[in-house]
């Protein structure tokens, strides 16, 4: 009899101290779910399109080979239009920041005109037939977006024509150049699959003064330069395919 009783009040004793036990224990966890990064890291390539405009101001710096100081103003004028083209560039991303260097080349119509203030009839105009950059880049990745500055070297290809209307622009009053410059901007893409990124973007070309040196003015008259400053505005959407830099998980 006693050894039942002294069995039963074992039973219970264990009973009371299991749960206290297990409170005690640990509780397990389940690891963390992995969170997916977008990666910019990697080379790209893709295409644009969007508009342009440049800002043209004239002034005559040289008359039958007589300098003129200070040139003489005749107006400004806007040469607006549309432009395609393309780019390739590589991306580095260490944190939330990313580097680049890209290279773009662009096709352009931009075209614009004004009659002259001191030569009236005569019109002058600008043409912009291409453009190129060559810059470096600065962002901030925030996962699939990335925000971003970009500045570098700069090149267009100009036409400039001076013409009374309705004649036309003669060839020996028309001139082409190749104009070096600087350019500054920024922009925003977006990555919507591991490989594919679209964006918009804007760049502002500084391409200075220079001289053109037309053959005429009028009717035969004395050859001329003019001293042409101009900038140009540029805004784009951007479609690029990129390698490399996968979604990859951090826990």
């Amino acid at each position: 009899m006693k050894t039942l009783v002294l069995a039963s009040v074992s039973l219970l004793a264990l009973g009371a101290l299991a749960p206290a036990g297990a409170a005690d224990l640990p509780l397990y966890k389940a690891p963390a779910a992995p969170v997916l990064a977008y990666d910019w890291t990697g080379a790209y390539v893709g295409i644009n399109g969007g508009g342009g405009l440049a800002h043209s101001c004239w002034g005559i710096s040289n008359a039958g080979r007589v300098a003129v100081d200070p040139p003489i103003g005749e107006g400004c004028h806007n040469a607006s239009g549309g432009t395609v083209g393309g780019q390739i560039g590589y991306r580095w991303q260490k944190g939330h920041w990313v580097l680049g260097v890209e290279g773009q080349g662009n096709w352009a119509d931009f075209k614009g005109s004004n009659v002259s203030v001191v030569l009236a009839p005569l019109t002058n105009q600008t043409k912009i037939n291409s453009f190129g950059l060559f810059t470096g880049q600065l962002g901030y990745a925030v996962n699939s977006l990335l925000f971003y500055g970009k500045a570098g070297a700069a090149v267009a290809h100009d036409q400039y024509d001076t013409f009374v209307p309705g004649a036309g622009a003669p060839a020996f009053n028309s001139v082409n150049q190749t104009r070096w410059g600087y350019s500054a901007g920024f922009g925003i893409e977006y990555g919507f699959t591991e490989n594919w990124t679209v964006g918009g973007e804007y760049n502002h070309i500084f391409l200075g003064h220079h001289g053109a040196a037309f053959a005429t003015l009028v009717g035969g008259l004395a050859a001329h330069t003019d001293r042409i400053g101009q900038d140009i505005d540029i805004g784009l959407i951007r479609v690029n395919y990129r390698w490399g830099g996968p979604v990859v998980a951090k826990y």
